[in-house]
C-alpha cells in the first residue's frame, strides 16, 4: 500500500493513527487493538471485519518505538 495512502487513513472508530503489520496485510489501530484486513491492496475499514488483537499480538518493541514522522502529514486543506 502506498504510504500517501496510508498517511490519509485512519482508524473508524477511534480516528486514531493505523500502522502497517509486518506483512503488510492488516491495518492495526493501537488505541482499540483492532486489526483491519487489507484484500488486494484494498484496506477494509469496516469493524465487522476487524480483527480483535490479543495480548500476545502486541506490537514488538520495535513497532511501538516507530518515529511518528515515518510518514509524512496529510496534505491540503480537509475543511469544507
Amino acid at each position: 500500500m502506498e504510504t500517501r495512502l496510508l498517511a490519509l487513513l485512519v482508524c473508524p472508530l477511534c480516528k486514531g493513527r493505523l500502522y502497517p503489520n509486518a506483512s503488510h496485510t492488516e491495518l492495526v489501530c493501537r488505541g482499540d487493538r483492532l486489526a483491519f484486513p487489507v484484500r488486494d491492496g484494498v484496506p477494509v475499514m469496516l469493524e465487522a471485519q476487524a480483527r480483535s488483537l490479543a495480548a500476545d499480538d502486541a506490537p514488538s518493541a520495535n513497532a511501538q518505538s516507530e518515529p511518528d514522522d515515518e510518514l509524512p502529514p496529510p496534505s491540503g486543506n480537509l475543511s469544507r
